[in-house]
């Protein structure tokens, strides 16, 4: 077979088509314009500390394992993995900060939601069982397949299945239909910011993600998530792949709605397929320089599109090495509605909600000796919808609200002074380095309307041979879910190419 295809951009979703192609026989080369593989999976070092830029945990392993199974190679010698638990640990600000140990163990979940009452209990059950059910009838008719034309959804099979996940209802107010509780139905429906909508907004199937942490366990890869973006990109040059690091690529060259390749620097490099896994609102107004070619998603669509937060993230170099502490803790805002809606109104969030993990806890590589690597995320308005600048003084006021949040866990208090390095990345540095569109950290929003056939799908109907993947096409954000991104995409290729024996 021996096909050229070209890929722009070795993320996750990327490097997941360019190792499934590149296994079956076709000639696969990516572009990168960054110095290593990852995309957002990147990773920062400083004073010999180590920190993930973007994703940090590790749901649904078994995604990540079959990516080097298809290969024949066993995953844990690319990406080992250490199962945590407690997963994480939840405090809720108030005069006393209350506290909550996250389990995937049944036995300390139940424990933890009965002393919430009977009631609780059985809504927190009745939750799991509802949840599972749709997220079965979600993995088998939507998350799985691509959706090409009008009638791969429209059909009465698939509009009774899609009955069946309810997506009507609003993730919060489903925790509340079946738990009572406050602290329970917000450490469980904020999760949703996971993948960068409210989950005031965000479709109540999204309660999947709390489902499958408690059902499948939180993992920590050895050395950080990039390790896993490394050893997809090692995989992929051990099949006979090729990465151009450091190669931006300008556009994607068309002719007669026929993909003829890439430019880069103003030389065409040609191919007979191209996958792209920029992020789709930027590739489709800045890569796709045709407009018969860019099809429904005209420039003036894509800026009316909804689109995810943002993300402000200090890595910190730590005196000492925390062992009182989890690798995951979130702290919720005393205020979680108004800190939600501050975040997609672009309102400046006085009290924001923060997420730390330490890898140094699970990885001692990961720090100097007697000193920890805080990774500290706020939740943030994206570029457009922010209604104050990124100065000096912005990152200052958030960087405060974020020490005075920490300092009042257990063990930090003195955290300000024992502070030793300090390395930032704002919604301008994600649109800067990874082309995400308005700085959007996790693509377009998972709304309803931006869900399934209405997403950007993998085959672009409006050009032969050009394909797309990544966190704002089908099936939407999350790492599983852009390794799946990336399976879809590498179907999709292989379906239209008549000489592949693909079944």
């Amino acid at each position: 077979m021996n096909k050229k295809v070209i890929v722009i951009g070795a993320g996750i979703a990327g490097l997941s088509a360019a190792i499934r192609l590149q296994k079956v026989g076709y000639d696969v080369e990516i572009f990168e314009q960054e110095v290593m593989p990852g995309g957002k999976m990147h990773q920062l070092m400083a004073d010999g500390h180590t920190f993930d830029v973007g994703p940090t945990l590790v749901m649904m392993p078994s995604v990540y394992r079959e990516v080097f199974e298809l290969a024949g190679r066993d995953p844990d010698d690319y990406i080992p993995m250490t199962k945590l638990d407690p997963m994480y640990e939840v405090y809720f600000k108030d005069k006393q900060y209350r506290h909550y140990r996250i389990s995937s163990d049944l036995v300390d979940l139940m424990e933890m939601v009965e002393k919430k009452g009977p009631e609780n209990a059985k809504g927190f059950l009745a939750y799991l069982a509802e949840i599972y059910s749709r997220y079965q009838v979600a993995l088998d008719h939507f998350i799985s397949r691509p959706f090409r034309k009008r009638s791969d959804i429209y059909n009465p099979k698939m509009i009774r299945q899609a009955l069946k996940l309810k997506t009507f209802d609003s993730a919060d107010h489903m925790m509340a239909s079946f738990m009572p509780d406050k602290d329970l139905q917000q450490m469980l429906s904020f999760q949703t910011l996971y993948i960068g909508v409210s989950p005031k907004k965000g479709p109540s199937l999204y309660n999947i993600i709390p489902m499958i942490e408690l059902l499948y366990g939180v993992w920590f890869v050895k050395g950080g998530m990039h390790t896993v973006a490394e050893k997809m990109a090692e995989l992929f040059e051990e099949l006979g792949g090729k990465i151009n690091y450091n190669t931006r690529v300008d556009g994607i060259v068309i002719e007669e709605n026929k993909v003829k390749g890439v430019s880069i620097r103003d030389k065409v490099t040609e191919a007979a397929y191209v996958v792209c896994n920029a992020d789709f609102p930027y590739a489709i107004t800045e890569l796709v320089k045709e407009p018969k070619a860019r099809g429904r998603f005209t420039p003036e669509k894509v800026d009316k599109m909804d689109y995810s937060c943002s993300c402000l993230v200090f890595y910190w170099g730590v005196d000492g090495e925390c062992e009182e502490l989890a690798a995951h803790t979130f702290i919720i805002s005393k205020d979680l509605d108004d800190n939600l809606e501050r975040i997609f109104d672009g309102r400046l969030i006085e009290d924001p909600s923060i997420y730390l993990h330490i890898p140094s806890r699970v990885d001692r590589d990961m720090a100097p000796s007697g000193k920890s690597s805080f990774y500290v995320l706020v939740p943030v308005s994206e570029l457009e919808t922010a209604k104050y600048e990124w100065t000096e003084e912005t990152i200052e006021h958030y960087r405060n609200s974020a020490l005075a949040t920490l300092q009042e866990i257990p063990g930090l208090s003195d955290l300000k002074d024992r502070i030793t390095t300090e390395l930032i990345f704002t919604p301008k540095d994600f649109k800067k380095h990874f082309s995400a569109y308005r700085g959007a950290t996790f693509g377009l929003q998972p709304t309803l309307r931006q869900s399934n056939h209405w997403r950007p799908q993998a085959k672009s109907m409006e050009c032969e041979g050009l394909y797309f993947t990544g966190s704002s096409t089908h099936p939407g954000a999350g790492v599983p879910i852009v390794i799946e991104s990336g399976r879809i995409c590498a179907e999709e290729l292989r379906r239209d190419e008549p000489e592949d024996d693909f079944k």
